[in-house]
């Protein structure tokens, strides 16, 4: 059985689309692996007090995991729940954007995080805009912050999920979670020019220290509740954006990865049993959207800069090239001339004075 079975495919998909696959062995065999992983899959599994159950009208079933981030706990759990129910489809929260996280592995992921240069700070403003940019670096340092305070890369549990989903007969794997472009745009778009300000103060000076105890405790629902409230009141808008409008767009991702399976033998639709992979502050959410009627649509979008956000952002931008020309005249000729060549500083210069038609 495992020689036919390292001939079976093992589906990869993102979105719903296939990316890798090997060739699949006969019927025998696929009628073999389905009733083997029929054997191993547990009717009524003690999962651990992480996973929530949902289920869905047709009769399919989803386990719904909620970890923290920089867990080995968290690795652990999505490991057990796995190995127990034997899924259809394993979905995480992650997006196309963050893909080759599921790639690295620990060592390189925990350099990535610390090592935060000026090629990525340019690759940032090039993806998401000046400001998005800024705050996704801001972020970036966050989580090395974090990196270096625990020894420990994120994502353990997605990678952890995608090595269990690739042993389970005929399960895919799907990127659940909207594109990070769209929600940095969106987020900062929703907060004020004092708000942005803040915020990016408040992650500058992040210095506070981080235990493995403080990461375990983010998984349990009552304290991360409350940490939650207090985000509400200091960042409404922040919170709107980056949790509630993604627990709606993982929502919808994981109902639609609940959807009937097709039976190898006879090519009859039966439930299909899924395990999704979310931060433990998303679970409260999807168990509220689940039943609800959803818009995806209207959260994908970026509205227009009203006409006074134009000037204040252009105000923004012509206090940063001040200091930057002033920073140049410091630095003197050769560093003036280094800065001046980067593309991000050159897209600043040809927005604020464009070149005449």
């Amino acid at each position: 059985i495992k020689q036919r079975q390292q001939s079976v495919r093992v589906q990869l998909s993102v979105n719903a689309s296939p990316i890798s696959s090997v060739c699949l062995a006969d019927g025998e065999t696929l009628e073999m692996l389905w009733q083997l992983r029929a054997q191993r899959r547990q009717n009524s599994p003690e999962l651990p007090e992480t996973v929530t159950r949902l289920n869905a009208p047709d009769g399919s079933i989803l386990y719904l995991v909620g970890t923290a981030h920089f867990s080995d706990n968290s690795k652990n759990d999505v490991a057990m729940t796995i190995r127990a129910v034997q899924p259809d489809v394993v979905v995480v929260e992650l997006c196309q954007y963050r893909v080759s996280m599921l790639r690295m592995d620990e060592n390189t992921l925990l350099k990535e995080a610390k090592d935060i240069n000026l090629e990525k700070v340019q690759q940032a403003i090039k993806q998401n805009g000046l400001m998005s940019g800024l705050m996704q670096i801001l972020l970036l340092k966050v989580s090395a912050h974090i990196t270096q305070q625990l020894g420990m890369a994120p994502g353990g549990e997605f990678r952890e999920a995608f090595k269990e989903a690739g042993r389970v007969p005929f399960c895919k794997f799907h990127l659940g979670d909207r594109p990070i472009p769209v929600t940095f745009k969106r987020a900062i778009a929703a907060l004020s020019l004092w708000q942005k300000a803040r915020l990016a103060w408040g992650l500058c000076f992040l210095s506070d220290p981080i235990s493995k105890e403080d990461v375990e405790k983010c998984k349990q629902k009552d304290l991360l509740e409350q940490t939650m409230s207090e985000m509400i009141g200091e960042f409404p808008a922040l919170h709107q954006t980056i949790v509630a409008e993604r627990d709606i767009y993982l929502t919808h991702t994981l109902r639609q990865a609940t959807r009937c399976v097709e039976s190898p033998s006879d090519g009859q639709k039966v439930p299909a049993v899924v395990v999704g992979v979310v931060g433990m502050g998303h679970v409260p959410g999807i168990e509220q959207n689940w039943e609800k009627e959803l818009n995806v649509q209207e959260i994908m979008t970026v509205a227009p800069p009203s006409q006074f956000s134009w000037v204040m952002r252009a105000l923004v931008k012509g206090v940063l090239l001040g200091m930057l020309g002033y920073a140049c005249y410091r630095a003197g000729g050769g560093l003036g001339r280094t800065l001046l060549s980067l593309p991000a500083v050159q897209s600043l210069l040809e927005k604020l004075w464009p070149h005449p038609a």
